[in-house]
């Protein structure tokens, strides 16, 4: 190996891992993006500049040691290079897989910015953490000693998993209830193959439970057991509910049959590449084969709707967004590979109203950009006289999501909740106002990405170990 492995970016140009053509991938649910051979991932993460202020790390929402285990991969010490890497993030080959490198990370690459393109970060994390995978070097959590507390996770997602993983390897027992028949969240039933193979997501379940945290599925908190119940089995509670009451659309014809909410839609696409029997799939109310399919949004929920829709065999996929493509909040990667696949993008276009039931069509009044709102972003303002009709057989709601009242849900008003419906906690430790509860991920935040509720989860753990030691030290010192 060279003497200096790294700053190679001026004599080598960025390269992406391998795309499946387009033709090809837009009929399967397999990961889009094939894996870099030990060669290519070296070479790639050899071009890291090794900045003194790395601006990719300080943007990762888990501060992950990027330019280290990049220098570890450019020198093929492969082993440490996935021991960093997973010391600070506990599902590095999700994140790989699935975080919006170019608005974080990658975005912020120094090397970026000087016009020589981003080094590789997500795809070469992907790498590093599969071939740790394949090699067994990634080890069965092990607690460190048997505690005698206990803390119960409601919400089986990516911030309930990562504080999970961090309280059993500290010798606290575990508990996580889920409404769902598996875990995961919306990384099991939310977020489609092509971009997580569920195996990888269902991998570190089972790392999980061989370590003995115990899971209870189909378990709707508030129905199935009382929230108060839990709190009483547990020395802790940590909320890790995500939201999933979709926004709804408003317009004439709204209720009619054949519009459809984007997580119910992608759920059953889901489950179906599980092999489950899922009626409204089979019947064709979630499936759009040989169908005009319409979605409404633009962030990546959208996307994975308008991608899944092409591989289900829609005759034609447009998606509507009131805003430019500028301006949209989804990533403009995921937008390519939409494209790519033969999606249609009407820009400046919002539903104004439904023709028929079922659905038969959307109104479409077009939009022009306006004066900044208090975000800073341009307001749509509708153009009149520039409505028209979009044939649609199957409309699909990607508008985000919102909590649920968990409060009345729970029956526990003393639960608070911000003006947003969002549980009231603490940014860093996650404590709510109530005793020993806690609460990580969308569910304070509002809708947010899969790496801050891994963050979330992560620190909310480690305050609750701080809580027991600190009861420990208080009940030895009496």
């Amino acid at each position: 190996m060279a003497r200096q492995p790294m700053l190679k970016f001026v004599n080598i140009g960025r390269d992406m891992p391998e795309k499946r053509d387009a033709n090809v991938r837009n009929h399967d649910f397999h990961e889009i993006y094939a894996e870099y051979a030990e060669a290519k991932a070296a070479e790639q993460a050899s071009r890291c500049s090794q900045c003194g202020v790395p601006y990719c790390q300080t943007h990762c929402p888990l501060h992950n040691n990027i330019p280290d285990w990049l220098r570890m991969t450019a020198m093929g010490r492969l082993k440490e290079a996935y021991e960093l890497s997973q010391a600070t993030n506990t599902f590095p080959e999700i994140c790989g897989r699935i975080c919006p490198q170019d608005r974080l990370c990658e975005g912020n690459c120094v090397i970026e910015t000087a016009g020589h393109g981003t080094v590789t970060i997500g795809a070469v994390e992907k790498y590093i953490t599969d071939t740790a995978w394949e090699n067994g070097w990634v080890e069965e959590i092990v607690p460190m000693a048997a505690r005698g507390e206990s803390v119960g996770i409601i919400g089986a997602g990516p911030g309930g998993l990562a504080a999970a993983d961090v309280l059993r390897r500290a010798g606290v027992q575990v508990t996580v209830y889920d409404r769902h028949d598996r875990a995961g969240g919306l990384m099991t039933y939310g977020i489609p193959s092509f971009k997580l193979e569920k195996d990888v997501v269902m991998r570190r379940v089972a790392q999980l439970e061989r370590a003995g945290v115990e899971f209870v599925l189909n378990c709707n908190v508030g129905v199935d057991l009382s929230f108060q119940a839990i709190r009483g089995q547990h020395d802790a509670v940590l909320l890790a509910t995500g939201v999933y009451k979709s926004r709804e659309l408003t317009g004439p014809g709204a209720g009619a049959k054949g519009i459809v909410r984007a997580l119910d839609y992608l759920t059953a696409s889901n489950r179906i590449g599980f092999g489950d029997e899922v009626e409204a799939f089979e019947n064709g109310t979630l499936n759009a084969a040989g169908k005009r399919v319409v979605v409404i949004g633009g962030g990546d929920t959208a996307m994975d709707c308008v991608r899944t829709a092409i591989r289900q065999g829609a005759t034609s996929v447009k998606c509507l967004y009131r805003r430019d493509r500028a301006n949209m909040p989804g990533s403009q990667r995921e937008v390519a590979n939409a494209e790519e696949e033969g999606v249609e993008f009407v820009w400046l276009a919002a539903p104004k109203g439904f023709g028929g039931d079922p659905v038969s069509g959307v109104m479409v009044q077009k939009m022009r950009l306006g004066a900044p709102d208090v975000t800073g972003r341009q307001s749509p303002e509708p153009i009149d006289g520039a409505d028209y009709v979009e044939p649609a057989d199957l409309v699909i709601k990607a508008l985000g999501f919102e909590p649920e009242d968990l409060p009345t849900l729970w029956e526990e008003e003393a639960l608070p909740v911000t003006r947003w419906g969002t549980i009231k906690a603490d940014f860093q430790t996650g404590a709510t106002e109530l005793p020993d509860v806690f609460a990580v991920g969308d569910i304070v935040r509002g809708a947010s990405l899969v790496v801050w509720a891994i963050k979330d989860g992560r620190e909310a753990a480690a305050a609750i170990l701080a809580g027991f030691d600190a009861q420990a030290s208080q009940v030895a010192a009496q």
